[in-house]
């Protein structure tokens, strides 16, 4: 069952000579629990795709449906509850409350959505991403790498279908971007989500199930490794 399908999606900004056309008709569908990098050049469209996906910005053509659900139909409200509950999202900058630990991070997307934390999963999480002894550690008493670990809890911690991550070893050593990427395969398999990743580069992205590319705003699948 695909539990993302994305169809003939495109986008432009401006109108006439000055229009860019950065997605031309891109269409592709994401196996439930697979792990599919996008790669590409700057400027290519692969980060525009990704914020389509995850109804982080509007395409001028196409649709988006994540698990049957035609995403991009929601209205506003709909919307920030269906992506709150349903996508996951890693960001290059980390993104995280500077103010708030460890354990605070990671459950904050669920006290948003006034939901009481589940106590023995976050405690599973942090023995997974080996920050059971940081959880009460501020983000400043973090390293690069451990950071980013808070990130991808925080993301997993709702237990959401689809991860999105944008270039999420982009300020890390190469150490760190070992470590983080063989954790993102791990819990993807462990709790059977999908993810979709961006990067630049082409040795992270032989580490996913399957690699597509964007250039130019058109999408080229490599398919399955």
């Amino acid at each position: 069952m695909n539990l993302l399908e994305v169809k003939s999606l495109s986008k432009t900004y401006g109108s006439g000579n000055t229009a860019v056309h950065a997605l031309k008709n891109v269409s592709f569908a994401v196996p439930k629990g697979e792990f599919v990098a996008i790669v590409g050049e700057s400027g290519s469209g692969k980060s525009t795709l990704l914020n389509m996906i995850g109804a982080l910005d509007t395409p001028t053509e196409g649709k988006v449906y994540i698990d049957g659900k035609d995403i991009l139909s929601m209205d506003d409200n709909a919307m920030t509850v269906f992506r709150r509950r349903n996508i996951g999202f890693i960001f290059q900058a980390f993104n995280l409350m500077p103010e708030l630990t460890v354990e605070q991070n990671i459950i904050f997307p669920v006290l948003l959505d006034y939901q009481k934390p589940d106590k023995a999963y976050l405690d599973e999480l942090l023995s997974v991403l080996n920050l059971k002894e940081r959880r009460n550690h501020l983000p400043s008493q973090l390293s690069g790498g451990q950071q980013q670990r808070v990130a991808i809890g925080r993301a997993l911690f709702t237990r959401p279908s689809l991860i999105l991550a944008d270039e999420p070893t982009g300020n890390l050593d190469s150490q760190n971007t070992n470590e983080v990427i063989a954790l993102l395969k791990e819990t993807s398999k462990k709790y059977e989500q999908t993810i979709v990743m961006i990067t630049h580069s082409r040795s992270i992205a032989q580490t996913a199930d399957r690699i597509l590319q964007v250039s130019d705003g058109m999408l080229t699948d490599f398919g399955r490794q």
